[in-house]
């Protein structure tokens, strides 16, 4: 017999918008089985901090109503055992599940649902509306409501919505698919169902398919692992194919922070050399490109092999699995930082063939001045360069709100990560030292390192030339 679906329907009002930083104030959770309302509850929270005017202004809840109200966590176990089994819902509910989500985290617990979201099938069941926003619905509907923007309010408002939705022909694939993850049943692999998708979780870390032999076939990383593991089987592509064939079951490992996610699983697929992986396996880097000044004063770079010999006598900047890479990379980096093709060693003549159709300076003909020329040339090396020039921690979140992930660059690499309890990450240096975790050091290890702070520039930076760390987060 198939077990009939019951609906969480959840609207939250917080005290911003960003679930990381504010709280909520108010928590409305109606249940309902397609047809009629089973159950209801609602409740103010104490949000253990001022509520700002322009949320009272909207939802009218100001500081005094909520000064006797329950905290957060007095409710989190009332909040547990209504949504348990059922499926989530929300309008946009991508905002009312990261807000608890993240309540419970703060407390130490992993809250994890399955989820649908009215305003993504409002969207499909309702196609031509000028906005699928709860307002409009309403409006559109003409659906009675008192007390909008309050909970339960809005809550009960979403009920109908639902109901509209359900009640439509043809909606009940989109709905099992966006349940589902938009993954099909049979495009997943034997001996993996559904439940076991849902089962994992929505956090940051790396991911492990292994085979009949319990071999790890796949690894791969994510901030979401139930998301990203989830694409692999929603689409029919040939890789899903051949994970559809080999994975016999999944397993994880939590990192926390996305930067030692992507060092790890560069570092597994290297050591485990899973057979369904083919980048970032090589740990062979037979070639590597250098600079010098040439006699004009130009900075100019070529390709050597990577041997003892010329890494002592060249300045090493990158290191490469073949000739062909090396010059593939320094080829796209001339382009991009418009550098001469001759002093790349990618052109013999003087002038280049880039200078006849105006893509280069003139720097092989001494045209351009030699500090414009090599100020551009210092930004390519930047790009192209795998080694670093100082000693220093990198600091970000760890996998629990008690503890801080450290990634250690020292002698030019990446030395290793590991993990320490935030009360002791202000302190020595030599404390930070002894929670890293060595592991190999490889040309991708700092390009993953460069591109993530490139695009992180808030992480915490702590020279290791400094005796203490100072305060930290």
């Amino acid at each position: 017999m198939k077990k009939e679906k019951i609906y969480a329907v959840v609207d939250l009002e917080t005290t911003g918008g960003k679930a990381s930083m504010e709280k909520v104030i108010e928590v409305a959770i109606v249940l309902f089985d397609g047809e009629k309302i089973l159950d209801k509850w609602e409740t103010l929270v104490h949000p253990e901090r001022s509520i700002p005017s322009m949320i009272t202004r909207i939802t009218g809840i100001n500081d005094e109503m909520v000064v006797d109200a329950p905290k957060f966590y007095e409710v989190a176990k009332k909040i547990v055992e209504m949504t348990e089994g059922a499926i989530f819902v929300a309008h946009n509910v991508r905002f009312d599940y990261l807000f608890l989500r993240e309540e419970f985290q703060r407390l130490g617990f992993t809250f994890s649902r399955k989820q649908l979201c009215t305003v993504r099938l409002s969207r499909m069941a309702f196609p031509g509306l000028k906005s699928y926003g709860l307002s409009n619905l309403i409006r559109h509907f003409k659906i009675p409501i008192k007390n909008r923007h309050r909970a339960m309010g809005d809550t009960l408002a979403t009920v109908d919505v639902l109901r509209r939705i359900l009640t439509n022909d043809g909606n009940a694939e989109s709905m099992e698919d966006l349940i589902n993850l938009g993954v099909k049943e049979s495009r997943l692999p034997k001996n993996v169902d559904i439940e076991t998708l849902h089962a994992l979780p929505e956090e940051c870390g790396v991911y492990f398919f292994h085979d009949m032999d319990g071999d790890v076939a796949y690894i791969g990383k994510s901030a979401n692992i139930k998301k990203r593991v989830a694409q692999h089987f929603a689409k029919a592509s040939s890789k899903a194919s051949k994970l559809q064939r080999h994975v016999e079951d999944i397993s994880f490992e939590l990192t926390g922070s996305e930067l030692i996610a992507l060092l790890y699983e560069s570092q597994l697929i290297k050591e485990m050399k899973p057979y369904i992986n083919r980048a970032q396996r090589n740990t062979q880097f037979p070639f590597m490109i250098y600079s010098f000044l040439d006699p004009n004063g130009y900075t100019a770079f070529n390709i050597a092999k990577n041997n003892i010999k010329n890494r002592k006598a060249y300045n090493m900047i990158s290191e490469y699995t073949s000739q062909g890479s090396a010059k593939g990379f320094l080829g796209r980096v001339r382009e991009e930082y418009e550098l001469c093709a001759t002093l790349c060693d990618l052109d013999t003549s003087r002038p280049c063939f880039n200078f006849h159709i105006h893509q280069c300076n003139g720097a092989c003909k001494q045209e351009e001045s030699v500090d414009t020329y090599n100020e551009r040339a210092q930004e390519a090396i930047l790009k192209l360069s795998t080694v670093f020039d100082e000693d220093f921690f990198i600091l970000d979140v760890g996998r629990t709100k008690e503890e801080i992930s450290v990634i250690l660059v020292q002698d030019k690499v990446c030395k290793g990560f590991g993990y320490i309890d935030k009360e002791y990450a202000g302190s020595y240096i030599e404390t930070l030292l002894d929670c890293i975790k060595p592991y190999p050091a490889y040309p991708e290890t700092t390009r993953i390192i460069r591109r993530f702070l490139k695009k992180n520039k808030g992480l915490k930076i702590v020279k290791l030339d400094k005796r203490y760390t100072e305060e930290v987060f």
